[in-house]
């Protein structure tokens, strides 16, 4: 066991930690790793491990439950299976395997960097955002939906963990002062997230301390609250004056996951131009070239019999 502790504990250099046990478990020779972590910021794990771990060779499967083993309507038991299951694929990425439904019936593969947590008690919580997951499982076999993941093989898996802590995720709401970004500012944070309105405003009256932050070397980085959809920040003059601040526009990421991307890409370089090229690259499947609009609301019993999969 690497750590036993509530998932809200998390840290980064737990994310760290579990990078490295990952490295040196997949270049054993094993087939497969399964990682048991609490729902709550299983998200988060997923997106650390897929930025820090580059050339992955096998499945590495996060799962969890929604409710404990000690419950008549337990989860944990099929997620695990299916988990086992989905370890001994073709898969050579970080995935959550987790309920796809509320009758225990099969559980998603959902890429990494594309999943939340969507519900804050059902079984069936994750979703993958934007696309539909990878593939399911159900009687402990495995139909896939996509082709577009990275496939088994022999290469040298290497953790690159080097992570900058002093990156915050700031939630835009109504009446927010500038002070809010100040105290980062002088805290000396090198990164903000911000998890903006539509798509990816703020207040015009916090554009002083954003200006500041900017001009004293502090990366921006431009989500969405709404999830899904796109940050499009050239559709209106406010948008426009952010991206004239240099706020970087996050395409799709998620808010979450955009965090973990600043924080890992900050750990690699501090030259401004590279900053930008990362945060602007699809590193590990974190952004997709179009929303699939059934992503927003699917039902994947349903797609089968449509025979949309």
């Amino acid at each position: 066991m690497v750590f036993e502790i509530l998932s809200e504990n998390m840290k980064y250099e737990y994310w760290q930690k579990l990078a490295e046990k990952v490295e040196e478990a997949a270049n054993s020779g094993i087939n497969g790793i399964i990682i048991g972590h609490g729902t709550d910021t299983m998200s988060f794990t997923s997106a650390a491990l897929s930025f820090m771990l580059k050339d992955l060779s096998i499945p590495v499967v996060i799962t969890g439950s929604q409710r404990s083993s000690d419950r008549p309507s337990s989860d944990a038991a099929l997620n695990l299976i299916n988990a086992a299951t989905v370890a001994c694929s073709d898969i050579a990425e970080v995935v959550v395997s987790m309920l796809g439904s509320p009758s225990h019936d099969y559980g998603l593969i959902h890429r990494g960097t594309l999943v939340r947590k969507m519900h804050s008690s059902v079984r069936h919580t994750f979703r993958t955002i934007d696309d539909i997951p990878l593939g399911m499982v159900r009687n402990r076999k495995i139909q896939m939906f996509k082709n577009d993941y990275r496939k088994r093989n022999k290469a040298n898996t290497i953790a690159n963990t080097n992570f900058e802590k002093k990156v915050a995720l700031i939630y835009f709401y109504p009446g927010m002062q500038n002070e809010i970004i100040e105290y980062y500012i002088d805290k000396k944070y090198k990164g903000i997230v911000f998890a903006g309105t539509g798509l990816g405003h703020v207040s015009t009256l916090i554009y002083d301390s954003i200006k500041r932050a900017i001009e004293e070397g502090m990366t921006i980085l431009m989500t969405t609250q709404t999830l899904h959809g796109f940050v499009g920040m050239n559709v209106y003059s406010t948008g426009r004056e952010l991206l004239n601040l240099g706020v970087f526009p996050g395409k799709n990421i998620l808010p979450e996951v955009g965090y973990v991307k600043l924080g890992w890409v900050l750990g690699q370089t501090n030259n401004k131009e590279e900053i930008k090229k990362l945060l602007l690259t699809d590193i590990a499947g974190e952004f997709v070239e179009r929303e699939i609009p059934i992503a927003f609301n699917y039902n994947i019993d349903e797609l089968l019999k449509s025979k949309k999969l």
